[in-house]
């Protein structure tokens, strides 16, 4: 397990290295950093004093070294700009007089977003918090639902539940998240249907208070009214994908020969199911399940632009838009640590479940 774990997080590091280098190089190409000067200093500029601008803050330097300073394996670049002394390391020095020689991501030192005006580990930090809040939320309600469903439908192949779940199952997978989250919104953050049996249900004055179109208000005050659409818009695609993948492992297992002998033996339908098929049939959801947290840190970036919630994907896509290099790299490390992280565990909770595998 020890030699695994080692050569696992060797090729994490050279993955993610590489990972980042790419990122790095395509937000640092010429129109980029043109449009960053322009930005910050004027849109009339020539490309004269573009190209000077550029040189006075080290971007003329090479891709390499520039990315050896982001990531904090070389020295952070220091020069004179317009009589003052400017540089990385300078902006985060408690002493200007005497900065750190090194200041990059393995420093915590993670740059300035050029759009907030803040640091980007502090936007990062506020912004993870609330997609943190939002995927726990969705995996609350996908994964026992997804489960529940595979299981019932694979018990019995061909049955009238094994159909109809199946066929809600392909409904939800089909539709994608910004098909849905413009149905929920219509439907019940709208005037298009009457509700009004449904806010008199429970007991709300007030259409609007029922289910908000936008999340902004959950960002300071989660409630089930103003969280219910962005958590059912993400999940119910999830909700299908899963349930499908467990269904047919639920399907493959209940045809094996122990299962048919423990029937033969007498033993009751439902001790076979959860005492002999339903820890195999996971193994396969169990993958599947663990690959759902890259694809919700992707998938958030949709609902939390429609719904107006400030997370992670809310951050990335301000950060795209207004050209915010600094930001942009923040997310792209966020984004690896995610899917390497959860690769890992998801093949060491695999061993876990299939005693067949061994890790050397």
């Amino acid at each position: 397990m020890l030699m695994f774990l080692a050569r696992r997080l060797a090729v994490m590091v050279l993955t993610a290295l590489c990972l980042t280098f790419v990122v790095f190089y395509l937000t640092n190409l010429p129109p980029n950093l043109e449009k960053l000067a322009k930005t910050e200093a004027s849109q009339r500029m020539t490309d004269a004093e573009v190209e000077s601008w550029l040189a006075k803050r080290g971007y003329d330097r090479p891709v390499l070294v520039r990315y050896g300073e982001w990531l904090g394996v070389l020295p952070g670049w220091s020069g004179e700009v317009d009589g003052k002394m400017q540089g990385r390391c300078l902006t985060r020095a408690p002493d200007p007089a005497n900065p750190p020689e090194y200041c990059g991501v393995l420093q915590g030192w993670w740059g300035w977003s050029t759009v907030f005006k803040m640091t980007v580990a502090e936007i990062l930090g506020r912004a993870l918090g609330a997609t943190g809040w939002l995927m726990f939320a969705v995996m609350a309600v996908m994964v026992p639902t997804s489960l529940v469903m595979g299981v019932l439908a694979g018990m019995r192949e061909g049955s009238r539940t094994d159909r109809a779940l199946s066929a809600a199952a392909i409904a939800t997978t089909a539709t994608p998240e910004y098909v849905s989250g413009v149905i929920l919104i219509a439907i019940f953050a709208s005037n298009t249907v009457d509700l009004s049996w449904l806010v008199n249900l429970f007991g709300i004055e007030g259409r609007k208070t029922l289910f908000l179109g936008t999340a902004t208000s959950a960002i300071d005050d989660i409630t089930f009214w103003n969280f219910t659409l962005p958590v059912m818009t993400i999940a119910l695609y999830g909700i299908g994908y899963i349930a499908r993948m467990t269904r047919a492992s639920m399907t493959e297992v209940m045809t094996q020969q122990y299962i048919r002998t423990a029937r033969l033996k007498g033993v009751a339908f439902r001790d076979v199911v959860l005492r002999h098929a339903l820890r195999n049939a996971l193994i396969a959801p169990f993958t599947v399940i663990m690959l759902q947290f890259p694809w919700l840190l992707n998938g958030v970036v949709i609902v939390e632009t429609l719904f107006n919630y400030k997370g992670f994907g809310w951050t990335l896509v301000q950060a795209a838009g207004n050209n915010d290099i600094e930001l942009l790299l923040g997310c792209s490390v966020v984004a690896v640590v995610v899917v390497l992280a959860t690769q890992l565990i998801s093949d060491i909770g695999y061993v876990f479940l299939n005693p067949r595998i061994r890790l050397s």
